[in-house]
């Protein structure tokens, strides 16, 4: 059996790995658009996230498997169609994600100055479908949302570019976040505390950085019935409200940078005539089912600058059905199945694409399994594949003047990129004297920083 993945996230590379453990006789090819694999592991963690990023690791051991390949630079759609893949493969598995920000139907929101997260995201992380530079000279910013992203977006928001040095972030965004004129990020949920969807561990991280103080207002802090049975059953929910019960009502400190958490605020417009100029939120009414209903009472917020983080979304897939209200390719339990209810022979679906933009990894590797297994249980009406000569598909990409990455060829390019990060690395605390390193750290009461990094080239330093 030879079968073609398309998506190098986890989804596409966990049903890789499913498939070929569970079918001694199965072949993958793992395909990409982009020259490098993983996805939004790669390209839509925050750079100062390196526990989470640590996946990566298990999913190069899965991509070095034998009967795994992974084949870059290869655009489904463009570069090969799903007819051209029926040529080569017995099945096609569709794990292309979602990548794109959530659209909010508010009035003003297209205004310059508003921003979706994920195209942020894109942008710290180093994609390469966005733009080098971003426009950083708000001083009060608006995040709308209530789950991680959010506060990925505040949190590198209103962190300094210093303490970014450690991490992997481009030389662009160091330099972006060094002109950064933020010092005041809202963040804004519709819903209540025992509503949110954070989870404790990013929540705690707010307060971790020595230049941020972490403001929890107490206007819509509302803890209804369902809220309180929400914190009984949940532990996670339990010590969010922990959490954020310590912060209410303390005073913002004396640190340059705040994260404000607002709660029971709805959007309903951004300001401005030109660009932004600030955002109108609308106070809500928990209900006993937990919905939020918008009130009359509404407050102007003077922000230059609006990020909504309101959830991903799947783009459509070129000759495959695609459900544009819910953001998924349909199908049962995998199968993709066309307009009329009927399943499309040989053609599966897997991850964020086949479920829509929620759970974890965790969620992910149970997703494919199940999917693989719908899978298996079809091979019988399996039709085989008339070229199933693992190379003649790379021969048809090459005749059509496509040059594809390898995993050998994308071990490569990962040493070059290792290379150059450090050399960017040492070349930043080069810029940066270290008596102004010191003044700094002094200033922000955090410890200098670590002896490894600033004497990485002493010469250069006073």
């Amino acid at each position: 059996m030879r079968v073609a993945v398309i998506g190098a996230g986890p989804a596409g590379i966990y049903a890789a790995n499913i498939l070929t453990a569970e079918y001694d006789g199965a072949s993958v090819d793992v395909f990409d658009r982009l020259p490098a694999p993983y996805g939004l592991v790669r390209y839509g963690v925050a750079p100062d996230h390196p526990r989470i990023k640590e996946i990566i690791r298990a999913l190069s051991l899965i991509l070095a498997k034998p009967g795994i390949r992974f084949v870059g630079n290869v655009e489904y759609g463009r570069d090969i169609t799903l007819d051209e893949l029926r040529m080569f493969y017995d099945a096609v598995i569709f794990a292309t994600g979602a990548a794109a920000d959530r659209s909010l139907d508010i009035p003003g929101i297209h205004l310059p100055g508003s921003f979706g997260a994920a195209d942020f995201v894109s942008w710290y992380d180093g994609h390469p479908d966005v733009a080098r530079d971003w426009p950083l000279d708000a001083r009060q910013v608006a995040v709308i949302g209530a789950g991680n992203v959010a506060l990925d977006v505040a949190r590198m928001l209103a962190k300094t570019a210093h303490e970014q040095l450690v991490t992997e972030i481009p030389d662009n965004v160091y330099a972006g976040l060094a002109a950064n004129r933020g010092t005041d990020i809202h963040v804004f949920a519709r819903r209540g505390p025992a509503q949110l969807k954070f989870t404790p561990l990013e929540l705690r991280e707010l307060a971790h950085s020595p230049t941020v103080d972490v403001v929890v207002h107490p206007e819509g802090f509302e803890i209804d019935e369902s809220g309180e049975r929400a914190a009984q059953q949940n532990r996670q929910t339990k010590q969010v409200l922990n959490t954020l019960m310590q912060w209410l009502g303390e005073p913002a400190g004396d640190k340059p940078h705040r994260i404000h958490l607002h709660f029971c605020e709805a959007p309903v417009a951004v300001l401005g005539d030109e660009r932004v100029e600030g955002l109108r939120t609308a106070r809500t009414e928990l209900r006993a089912d937990g919905t939020a209903h918008l009130t009359e009472q509404h407050t102007d917020w003077p922000v230059q600058a609006v990020y909504r983080a309101v959830g991903y979304l799947s783009s459509a897939v070129p000759e495959v059905p695609f459900d544009a209200e819910a953001g998924v390719i349909p199908n049962r339990a995998g199968r993709v199945v066309g307009d009329d209810g009927a399943v499309v022979p040989a053609t599966y679906v897997t991850g964020w694409i086949k479920r829509g933009p929620v759970g974890l990894i965790g969620h992910t590797k149970s997703d494919a399994a199940e999917t693989i297994a719908n899978l298996l249980a079809d091979r019988d009406r399996l039709t085989p594949a008339p070229s199933p000569n693992p190379d003649a598909v790379l021969a048809f990409l090459s005749g059509k003047g496509i040059v594809h990455t390898d995993g050998a060829g994308w071990a490569r390019l990962d040493a070059h990129e290792r290379t150059l990060g450090e050399q960017a690395q040492r070349a930043r605390i080069k810029v940066v004297e270290r008596d102004e390193m010191v003044r700094i750290a002094r200033a922000e009461h955090r410890v200098a920083v670590s002896p490894p990094l600033v004497l990485a080239e002493p010469s250069g330093l006073r």
